[in-house]
């Protein structure tokens, strides 16, 4: 965000830093417009686009340019760091992969395309279902056999969490 090239004359030198800060805000405001639901549950992510947003009004005393995005930067930080109302609440759902059978006890074979294998559904309702789908599944297609098993496609995301232990 603060490059700034080491050759050329002090306009080119701003002007290679307003493109760079241009570019980062613009990758910043579509970053947080895809994941912003997302976004709410994270504490760095929060704390990333406060800090964000002190920089870039900073910056706006120096360059005058930049005051047009900080409204959009300002609008997406208070958008996220509001708690989603009743009715803009989304369907969420996590999928997890789960074994039937012990490893070892199993014959180990190559995974083809065709075969299947089976998630467990958890919505936010503490509530889960199972589905079978293809190993070679696209996220449309699995987001589709959800919303088919669940009778409702509205709102659907998928949410992948990992633990260490």
């Amino acid at each position: 965000y603060h490059a700034q090239p080491s050759q050329g004359t002090e306009q080119e030198k701003m002007d290679y830093a307003l493109n760079n800060k241009r570019r980062v805000i613009r990758l910043v405001l579509q970053w947080a417009a895809l994941y912003g639901d997302l976004l709410q549950e994270d504490e760095a992510a929060m704390a990333f686009l406060e800090e964000f947003y002190v920089s870039v009004s900073d910056d706006t005393r120096m360059i005058a340019a930049l005051k047009e995005q900080l409204p959009e930067i300002e609008k997406i930080v208070k958008q996220i760091s509001e708690e989603p109302k009743a009715s803009q609440k989304k369907h969420k759902v996590l999928l997890q992969l789960f074994n039937t059978s012990d490893d070892r006890a199993q014959k180990r074979q190559p995974i083809r395309g065709s075969d299947e294998v089976l998630f467990k559904v958890y919505c936010i309702d503490q509530t889960y279902t199972t589905i079978r789908v293809p190993v070679s599944s696209s996220v449309k297609e699995v987001i589709s056999a959800v919303a088919d098993k669940l009778g409702s496609g509205e709102g659907l995301i998928i949410v992948k969490m990992s633990s260490g232990g």
